[in-house]
């Protein structure tokens, strides 16, 4: 507000139109608006008018005139006008007369309320800011809108009596109320402000910039009041003494309102729609967030997560929902329409450089994309979607624009809605990314100049600062358009989620926070209601009061219970869902900390004792508790599995238990853990010398003795490809390493030549005719030196291993060198001293086209590779062509030597022998097409090209049938359905929008009846009895549960777990980010430990295992292949202590030795995490069921195939329905909801891969 007259020199301007020079007013108004002369475009009679009619009803203007009239009585007299902000009649919309709402003042004034009062000058230099809160501020501001000066909103305005609204304990309106009343459209009232245009949408930016304000400030005048402290600290003060608290004929545009309005009715209607599952399917979670941006209308980012059942893991499932491709126009012309008008981004790039998106001669969103056949998923987990060229296009500003502009969408979604809706298939990491990503970047803000707060002073060099005042800073700065006004005023919802989320405080004993006015007395505060209660005690407290209350955790308390913070109570919830997170607590808050990080565990604690009571032991600390359940990271771990293990196992037990606890467990100081302990080592080394030496009473000097124990150390260590001096462990002395000289070299001689020569003699014998030619080549190219690469192709049951087998046994009775492996883990138990090609060639995990095994010139295993005379590698098919590529480059190098042409030889001239079923599972791509996984196979390698293949086509499994000519024929017919069915032989229908026909009848025979409960009926048939016989190894050894994804394997475990007596022993892991990672310490606090918890990878162990006595588990990680531990390898629990397993393998070479795992640290990485986490954890799983993948290499007599959805690679079918040793032991069970397929599954194939067979 400026003062009555303009300062000398200056025109008139604001109210000071109404008081100064009025006999020229109309021109000093149009001057206002056209500073120029040129005054022709504005039309002075209209100016004219409107000023008669202000004049005439407005009486505000009468108040100016009024000031206008006493300056000219007493020619210029100073004096003061002053608008009046209270109103003895409060009626709302009764107009006050000019004498009630001004009054001028001579000389000065006393204290009324100055605050809302405007009180405009005599003369006075720039302008002068006056108080939203005065009830004529925006009839002054938008006189056209409020013609009449009507007022706006009153402190102290009551609620209409005859109002239907429930009344609380507020009284009065406020000034959001008033406003979102005043722009309704109503019958019996003007329109004017309605139908206000452009000038209503400022209107409304300002009365929401008004509510803010007056937001804002009040908290800038009270917050030296307000006053924070810990429940503990106002008690003790008063303890102390110390008390003092110290709608028609208008554009969409011009009436923001109503298209808020309808916006939020479109997308509660398209949240409805997806909730239902009408588009994706049954969904468990949404969460939406509407975005306000300078340049257009509102919008909206919604996320879904979808139920397990209804995710779409497979392009196929990807390309049925979501479509970046234009429909025929002959077809659907609808469909072609719609995505002509919403879909299509363009025209940019170089047909358009001035478009919006471009920026540095590109467009910023990637298109035109290329054009691809296949949907894919990168390696980040998005999907990049078909757009085939088909020819069609959409002409846009002139320019033919095709399926590389689209935007990827649903079609039926758009076609219901009419509206631009991009959707997007992503992994779950990304998608929290993209979600906080507008969440939390706030509204859109405009430039502005921010002053620095540092203060030049010339006189002396010391710094001076300023307060910054960021609430005006945040006024400044912030950009507020109508249409986020008017959302806003009608409180509608900037975020939603569902379900909605509880954040649970907690707090150590009587350090919760209390709120109050620093002019309160603390008595008073003290003696408030309920003021000690909290949420967080108030839990403890219904844990006493109610048992069932008990079965849950702090986090899943709102599940089932209802806190309201008024009463400050918990009460049984009776609808609705809510999920609970505990507030964030950083690690440096000590036990605080350490509280948390037990209530995302323990259930049913009554009080703070309670909570840090583990298995009956009531610790000191929390952190001591934390430890107790194994959820940090110590080194006393390792010493207590050392000491439980002491006292059921040997000392061989506790030497294999040590090395594995040095290699896998990062153990901080291993010289400590072995001065320790190195005494237990001992026991039976001192046995066999007092045996060899024939002394009962053998005294051997510390020294020795120790000597001798790291004799067996490092043997262990070299078994795992190691040794002592790798972690500055004591090495043997020098006579001692002399006699291990080259411990590879010796472990792969160290064979009794006359046992495999008497072996040897037997497996010949039962070589067919076909094994005979292979067996003869192989021994050919070795003994000829000819260095041949050979394939050997042949199904389950052809007598591949037992080749194997007579041809290692052959050479090694010779004094040959055989390196035997295998892709995976349980393969390679199969073969006499087999390890896993990555173990023994260390193969890169991650590998290119560029690798090489990482193994250098000199060290023992290149030496042994110098000596080895073959190399038989199994299961070949599985691993990627570049493993194989990654060995051929490295045995080049590292075996060339004066004769050149070994670098031009296939693996340095060393015969190499391959073997596999491409029937079988190919290697894993994730997110590959079908093209992308058979390039990745061996046959599409340059190795394919020179490569000698073989095939073995009789089933010598069938040869040991029994004579029934019956059962022999039933085995027979069993076999060809299962090569068939591998081949992709057997008769398939197509469903609509399928490319290939490759859905398969079942044999009734084979199928389970589905009851509607499929894991109960697939446990009825495969584990009957298992109540009986469930710590029967041989029962448990001959029969497993397949299905394609870890996600159904566990929920079976689950339920068979529960079937067992006894309860169950529940181990949690430890997780921490790496501190290797990038940004680790802003990790720490992005990803707190409860959600690190949460995360599950595929082979690795969850967070949380429950395990009991007798229950089959299954490694996860190859600990010591050379004692049959391996990935893979399938065992039974026989102890379970708290830092040590004891459990018995029954599977392979080994099966009846008995092992001891301890947890050891997984490191895990995925593109989809910015981070590395290390979980250490027991390495294994349950395995009553196991993924189809996982039983890859097993064979069993009782096998059930769980589909409750359809496989989805090739060859996983033929894999589960080949581990089966007869056709009575396999049962399958297929859900589906769709009659017409009952009995139908998926069978994947790519016949591709047959072709480099032939």
């Amino acid at each position: 507000m400026d003062s009555l007259l303009p300062v000398n020199g200056q025109r008139p301007k604001f109210a000071q139109l109404y008081v100064y020079d009025t006999e020229n007013e109309i021109d000093n108004r149009m001057r206002v608006l056209n500073p120029s002369d040129e005054l022709k475009t504005i039309d002075r009679k209209i100016v004219g008018q409107i000023i008669e009619m202000f004049d005439r009803v407005n009486e505000i203007v009468k108040s100016f005139r009024m000031a206008r009239d006493r300056f000219k009585e007493n020619d210029f007299l100073p004096i003061r006008l002053k608008l009046i902000g209270t109103r003895a009649d409060k009626t709302q919309y009764k107009p006050p007369s000019c004498s009630k709402i001004a009054g001028l003042i001579v000389g000065d004034f006393g204290s009324a309320d100055r605050q809302r009062d405007i009180v405009v000058e005599h003369k006075i230099e720039g302008l002068k800011r006056i108080s939203d809160l005065h009830p004529s501020f925006m009839a002054m501001q938008y006189p056209i809108l409020f013609p009449y000066r009507e007022d706006g909103f009153l402190i102290g305005m009551k609620y209409n009596s005859d109002s239907q609204r429930i009344i609380g304990s507020r009284k009065n309106i406020t000034m959001r109320e008033f406003y979102s009343y005043r722009i309704q459209n109503r019958i019996a009232e003007g329109k004017t402000l309605l139908r206000g245009g452009r000038l209503f949408q400022q209107y409304l930016v300002d009365t929401f910039s008004c509510i803010e304000e007056d937001r804002l400030d009040y908290i800038r005048r009270n917050q030296a009041d307000l006053r924070i402290e810990i429940y503990k600290g106002i008690k003790d003060a008063v303890v102390a003494g110390d008390v003092d608290g110290n709608t028609i004929g208008q554009k969409a545009e011009d009436r923001p309102d109503i298209v808020s309005r309808v916006f939020r009715m479109k997308v509660e209607s398209l949240m409805n729609d997806i909730k239902k599952g009408n588009y994706f399917g049954k969904t468990i979670a949404d969460l939406y967030t509407i975005e306000f941006q300078k340049i257009g209308l509102p919008h909206v980012h919604i996320l879904v997560w979808l139920h397990p059942d209804h995710k779409f893991p497979t392009v196929a499932d990807i390309d049925l929902i979501i479509s970046a491709e234009i429909p025929d126009r002959d077809i659907d012309p609808t469909g072609y329409v719609v995505v002509s008008k919403f879909m299509i981004h363009g025209p940019c790039g170089s047909a358009n450089l001035k478009a919006p998106c471009m920026g540095k001669g590109r467009c910023s969103k990637y298109f035109p994309r290329e054009f691809r056949n296949e949907t894919i998923v990168d390696k980040n987990g998005f999907a990049i979607y078909r757009r085939r060229n088909s020819g069609r296009f959409v002409t846009k500003n002139g320019i033919n624009l095709d399926n590389r502009y689209v935007v990827p969408h649903c079609l039926p979604l758009i076609v219901k809605y009419q509206a631009h809706i991009n959707i997007e298939w992503c992994n779950k990491s990304r998608l929290i990314k993209y979600l906080f990503k507008y969440i939390n970047k706030g509204p859109d803000r405009t430039r502005a100049i921010i002053e620095d707060n540092y203060l030049s002073n010339s006189n002396n060099s010391i710094r001076q600062y300023e307060q910054v005042d960021e609430i005006k800073r945040y006024l400044d700065c912030r950009y507020l358009s109508a249409y986020e006004a008017v959302w806003r005023l009608y409180q509608f919802d900037i975020h939603s989620k569902q379900p909605t989320v509880e954040r649970l405080a907690l707090h150590l004993p009587l350090m919760n926070n209390v709120t109050y006015h620093g002019s309160q007395n603390l008595v008073d505060v003290l003696d408030r209601c309920n003021v000690e209660k909290t949420m967080f005690t108030e839990w403890m407290v219904t844990n006493a009061t109610y048992d069932d209350a008990c079965e849950l955790t702090y986090a899943e308390f709102p599940t089932k219970w209802v806190w309201h913070s008024t009463e400050k109570i918990w009460t049984r919830r009776k609808k609705g869902n809510r999920i609970g997170r505990i507030i964030y607590i950083h690690p440096n808050a000590g036990e605080l900390y350490f509280l948390r990080m037990l209530l995302n565990k323990v259930k049913g604690s009554r009080n703070y004792t309670e909570i840090r009571t583990i298995d009956g032991v009531v610790y000191e600390t929390y952190r001591a508790a934390c430890d107790a359940l194994g959820l940090l990271c110590n080194d006393m771990e390792w010493r207590q599995a050392l000491e439980e293990a002491s006292h059921w196992s040997s000392a061989a037990d506790l030497r294999q238990l040590f090395v594995t606890l040095i290699i896998f467990c990062e153990v901080a100081d291993p010289v400590k853990l072995w001065n320790d302990f190195w005494k237990l080592f001992a026991d039976d080394i001192l046995y066999r010398l007092k045996a060899v030496l024939e002394v009962c009473e053998l005294r051997i000097p510390e020294l020795q003795l120790q000597n001798y124990i790291l004799f067996e150390l490092e043997v262990l260590f070299n078994k795992n490809c190691s040794s002592l001096s790798q972690f500055n462990l004591p090495i043997p002395n020098r006579l001692i390493l002399e006699d291990m000289n080259n411990k590879l070299l010796r472990e792969e001689l160290d064979y009794d030549a006359n046992a495999l020569e008497s072996e040897h003699a037997a497996l010949s014998k039962g070589l067919n005719e076909e094994q005979k030619t292979i067996y003869n080549s192989i021994l050919t190219s070795i003994y000829e030196d000819r260095g041949e690469v050979i394939f050997v192709y042949g199904h389950g049951g052809t007598g591949k291993t037992y080749l194997w087998q007579t041809i290692i046994s052959k050479l090694r009775s010779e004094g040959k060198i055989v390196l035997a492996v295998a892709s995976s883990g349980i393969a390679s138990l199969l073969l006499p001293g087999g390890r896993t090609t990555h173990s023994r060639f260390k193969i890169p995990l991650k590998i290119d086209e560029f690798s090489t095994c990482e193994i250098k010139k000199g060290t023992q295993l290149a030496k042994l590779l110098h000596h080895t005379s073959l190399i038989i590698w199994d299961e070949a098919p599985m691993n990627h062509r570049n493993c194989f590529e990654a060995l051929d480059r490295s045995l080049r190098d590292i075996l060339q030597s004066d004769d050149g042409n070994i670098e031009q030889k296939l693996f340095g001239g060393k015969t190499i022998v391959f073997g596999g079923d491409f029937r079988q599972i190919l290697p894993v791509i994730i997110g590959g097409t079908r093209q992308d996984i058979v390039n990745a196979s061996i046959s599409k390698s340059y190795i394919w090209d020179v490569c000698k293949i073989f095939r073995l086509s009789t089933n010598m499994r069938l040869l040991k049938c029994p004579s029934d000519e019956i059962s022999k024929e039933e085995s027979v017919t069993f076999a060809k359905w299962i090569l068939d069915l591998g081949d992709g032989k057997l008769d398939t229908i197509k469903l609509d929008n399928e490319e290939e026909a490759t859905w398969i009848k079942i044999p009734d025979d084979m199928l389970i009846k589905d009851s509607g409960d499929g894991i109960k009926d697939i446990v009825s048939a495969v584990y009957d009895d298992i109540q009986q016989n469930y710590n029967d190894a041989t029962y448990l050894r001959d029969r497993a549960i397949f299905t394609p994804v870890n996600e159904t394997a566990d929920e079976i475990n689950k339920y068979v777990l529960f079937l067992l007596p006894d309860e169950d022993k529940v181990y949690m892991s430890s997780d921490s980010i790496c501190k290797s990672t990038t940004n680790a310490d802003d990790n720490d606090v992005l990803y707190p430990v409860d959600f690190l918890n949460s995360l599950k990878f595929n082979g690795v162990p969850h967070h949380e295992l429950h395990l009991k006595i007798g229950a089959p588990i299954m490694l996860l990680r190859n600990i010591n292949q050379s004692a049959g531990l391996c990935n893979g390898t399938r065992l039974i629990i026989t102890q379970l202590a708290s830092r040590v397993i004891e459990a018995q393998i029954f599977t392979g070479n080994h099966a009846g030795e008995k092992v001891y795992i301890p947890r050891i640290i997984m490191h895990v990485t995925e593109t989809k995490w910015p981070f590395t986490l290390k979980r250490r954890q027991f390495p294994i799983r349950l395995c009553y069921a196991m993924t189809i993948n996982k039983s890859q290499g097993q064979t069993l007599e009782k096998v059930g195939l769980y589909l409750p959805r359809s496989v989805f690679s090739h060859g996983q079918l033929y894999v589960g329905v080949s581990r089966v040793t007869s056709r009575k032991g396999l049962r399958i069970l297929v859900e589906t909801k769709e009659e017409s397929l009952k009995g139908y599954t998926q069978n994947i194939v790519y016949s591709e891969i047959f072709d480099d067979l032939n």
